[in-house]
């Protein structure tokens, strides 16, 4: 069996592809799995990198901001809208897929409409609460529409049928525990513990909010707090002097874990209390599988204000609180800190709610739809 994947742009898009191809790989050793996306996007580097083989496809997303930068972005954006429907006819005469799956990005697109138009078995998959509009578009075309939660239907075509699989996540999320997190991580089985972190690239905001945070529980419960905070690249000079200007000794402090980014974020979830981040779509589902409580700001930069709507799931729920970056404060982030420090309770209920929603199986409900549409 031959199976194409279709995905670019963000690590949102990509990373729940390759978690798919990968646990397909896993169970059926004999499918061949290949790639589409954009050479210059992030996907021609982590494709390789998992061991898939991958077919480059030009495709630029149009911006609706008139500026010269854009101007000149939706000129490319329009020539490669040519191309790229005699691209994506090459690839699937080339490849010869049995299936073709898109988990969203620009490049989804064409690959999709046109392995619809050629008799294909397609399926799309919707990562957040609020579609996208290739999501949207989509619809019409594909034989088969998987959503993360139930909440995005309301956003789609009503006449459709859609299959509600979850997000896929990693499989060290759903088994790392607390107890060997914490021995890993050096932190006191009795420390509350709070995880914060706002992307790769950091959020300068987050980052403002968490000193006052760090400032705050250093000062008013020393010893007793310890805090993982990523502070992103952007962040990596600017937290140090934010905390120096509050007289923080951050340097010398066994419970402050600050560092650029997290390349262990299993044992990072499974040891905290508490996580700040920010609502993507991947993230959240992590959260509720790990059965985290959170603080969740959503990035008002992105498509649709999603990142809003994705956490309003987990909000309405009871199993998150929201902040928005609008009304992001160091004090308001230490006020809600200091509740849940104060009342466990409502921790544990959280983390109920976060739990109750978590979907671990969606690798195993994807690739079910996946390899029927595919014979196999």
């Amino acid at each position: 069996m031959r199976i194409l994947f279709a995905c670019g742009g963000t690590g949102g898009h990509i990373n729940p592809a390759l978690a798919v191809a990968g646990y397909i790989r896993q169970q059926y050793p004999d499918t061949v799995i290949a790639f589409a996306g954009n050479p210059k996007g992030m996907e021609a580097r982590l494709v390789p990198q998992a061991g898939f083989d991958f077919l480059p496809i030009h495709v630029l997303g149009f911006q609706r901001r008139i500026t010269l930068h854009n101007l000149k972005n939706n000129v490319m954006a329009s020539c490669y809208l040519i191309s790229s429907a005699f691209r994506s006819r090459q690839i699937m005469k080339e490849f010869s897929p049995d299936v073709v799956m898109g988990t969203g990005g620009y490049v989804s697109g064409p690959l999709l409409r046109t392995a619809a138009k050629m008799g294909i078995p397609t399926v799309a998959h919707e990562q957040n609460a609020y579609p996208g509009v290739t999501t949207r578009l989509l619809c019409r075309y594909v034989d088969k529409v998987l959503l993360a939660v139930e909440e995005a239907k309301s956003r789609l075509d009503p006449n459709r049928e859609y299959i509600v699989t979850g997000n896929p996540i990693r499989e060290e999320i759903v088994f790392a525990t607390r107890k060997k997190a914490r021995e890993k991580l050096g932190i006191a089985p009795e420390q509350f513990t709070i995880l914060s972190f706002g992307g790769s690239l950091g959020a300068q905001r987050i980052n403002e909010a968490v000193a006052d945070v760090i400032a705050w529980h250093r000062r008013e419960h020393p010893g007793e707090i310890h805090h993982i905070h990523a502070t992103g690249s952007y962040g990596v000079q600017l937290l140090p002097r934010l905390l120096r200007e509050k007289q923080v000794d951050f340097e010398n402090c066994k419970d402050l874990d600050i560092r650029e980014y997290i390349n262990d974020m299993a044992d990072c979830l499974a040891a905290a209390d508490i996580v700040i981040c920010r609502a993507g779509a991947i993230t959240l589902s992590e959260l509720q599988a790990a059965g985290k409580p959170s603080i969740l700001i959503p990035s008002p930069n992105v498509a649709a204000n999603h990142q809003y709507h994705n956490a309003m799931v987990l909000a309405k729920r009871g199993a998150a609180v929201v902040i928005e970056e609008k009304n992001l404060t160091g004090e308001a982030l230490c006020r809600q800190l200091e509740e849940f420090y104060l009342h466990r309770e409502k921790l544990e209920s959280f983390s109920k709610q976060a739990a109750a929603m978590a979907v671990v199986d969606a690798n195993r409900r994807i690739a079910q739809v996946v390899l029927s549409l595919g014979g196999k």
